[in-house]
């Protein structure tokens, strides 16, 4: 099925064309036809699987007769969580909007807002945006929504996780009621759902999982090893098995710099990427990264979402996520576009609980490897699948000690409940429970 049968223009197919865009993916294929009809969405889909696209073309489509004609306004907003990967939506806007008559423009946090306003001043078509940026611009009156048209939330989960929950609430309370809402998010927790109920009217709900045939090419495997054997770890594997690119995940940005420095002692340059790096820095970093002038690129979360790379060959986890999901995110860097990927991750004994619910929710148990020389001296116990947090152990406990009232009973049953209900359950005394024998 060819992109032009879903009712894009042939100036927007051309584009595709050029960018080596031949038939539309399983999202773009069921969304763009909903979006061209005017209609609200509710949209999910894992990272890799062409979403940009599956809201930016219909707005070209829709807005490329017309342009915006007031200062300070737009007529379409994307908002996305992190700067990178507001950077590769504009990106992809300019490659697609080639031969349409269609303005754009990205703005975000760590640079200087005077070059963003100026921009602004004569109106433009879509807007990119972070959300404490926009908010910043729309209080100095640098930004206007009132001829807004679209809204788009991408990646909507991620920015629930970050805590922009109440910036978004204060900038969707700003736009005009009158508008298409379309948000994109890879899971539809109940956060992402209540988030949907106050941003969206009834939206067509539409979610894609991949099958096996269409699914990324990536091997996952873990290897056990110490906390203070990891570097050492990362070095074997680089030289060894002569590595030639990596993306490696951290979660700290002190980690993260500390990580360069090991490497750098053991004659392997690498770079690193953290929220206390300025924009420019970062931008220049990733660039280098994507370009193969940088090999190793260790970086904090703020890259799970927002590096776009065909060809990269492997992700590292180097610290395991959280919450599970976020695993997900990364090791969708690498398999992209028909690539075959590696996602590795190194796991102490500190890991294990997080090892767990990553393996719950992928459903299977990752395959592990023994590295000669770095087998730990602190063993990682054998993987629990059907894996539930302690909270949920115990809320799942209590309610099935809940007295239960059936149909039929006597009001004096009925008195029995309530009391029953009322009444704390003893108090069993011993030793607690110690399910993963650590």
């Amino acid at each position: 099925m060819p992109f032009s049968t879903l009712g894009l223009r042939d100036t927007i197919v051309k584009a595709l064309a050029e960018v080596g865009y031949s038939n539309p993916t399983p999202i773009q294929q069921q969304t763009i036809p909903v979006i061209l009809q005017g209609k609200n969405l509710l949209a999910a889909a894992q990272t890799g699987t062409g979403k940009t696209a599956s809201f930016v073309l219909p707005i070209l489509e829709r807005l490329a007769d017309t342009q915006t004609q007031r200062k300070k306004r737009i007529r379409a907003l994307i908002l996305t969580p992190t700067r990178e990967l507001a950077v590769q939506v504009q990106s992809n806007i300019v490659a697609y909007a080639k031969y349409v008559g269609v303005s754009s423009f990205v703005i975000y946090g760590g640079v200087d807002e005077k070059p963003q306003k100026q921009a602004l001043l004569d109106g433009v078509d879509i807007l990119v945006a972070t959300p404490g940026r926009l908010l910043d611009l729309y209080t100095q009156r640098a930004v206007h929504f009132d001829e807004l048209e679209v809204l788009v939330l991408d990646e909507a989960d991620r920015m629930l996780d970050m805590g922009f929950i109440e910036d978004i609430n204060k900038i969707i309370d700003k736009l005009p009621s009158e508008r298409q809402s379309l948000l994109f998010s890879a899971t539809l927790s109940n956060q992402v759902r209540a988030l949907a109920k106050t941003a969206i009217h009834r939206p067509v709900e539409i979610s894609v999982i991949a099958d096996k045939s269409s699914a990324p090419k990536i091997s996952q495997w873990l290897t056990t090893v110490d906390k203070d054997k990891k570097s050492a770890l990362l070095s074997h594997l680089i030289k060894t098995q002569a590595w030639d690119q990596a993306l490696i995940f951290i979660e700290t940005k002190q980690g993260a710099a500390k990580l360069v420095s090991q490497l750098e002692k053991r004659d392997i340059e690498a770079e690193c990427i953290h929220s206390g790096r300025s924009q420019p820095v970062r931008e220049q970093i990733l660039a280098d990264f994507k370009s193969g002038k940088i090999q190793y690129l260790v970086a904090t979360g703020i890259a799970s979402r927002g590096i776009d790379i065909d060809d990269l060959s492997r992700v590292i986890n180097y610290d395991l996520p959280y919450p599970a999901d976020d695993y997900i995110h990364r090791i969708g860097r690498t398999g992209r576009a028909g690539a075959v990927g590696e996602a590795i991750s190194f796991v102490s004994k500190d890991d294990f609980k997080n090892l767990c619910m990553i393996e719950s929710r992928l459903g299977h148990l990752l395959e592990r490897k023994v590295i000669d020389g770095f087998e730990p001296k602190k063993p990682v116990p054998e993987s629990i699948l059907n894996y539930m947090p302690k909270s949920r152990q115990n809320k799942s406990k209590t309610q099935d000690e809940r007295p239960t009232l059936s149909l039929g009973k006597s009001k004096s049953d009925s008195k029995d409940f309530r009391k029953a209900k009322t009444q704390k359950a003893p108090v069993k005394k011993g030793p607690k429970p110690n399910p993963w024998n650590l």
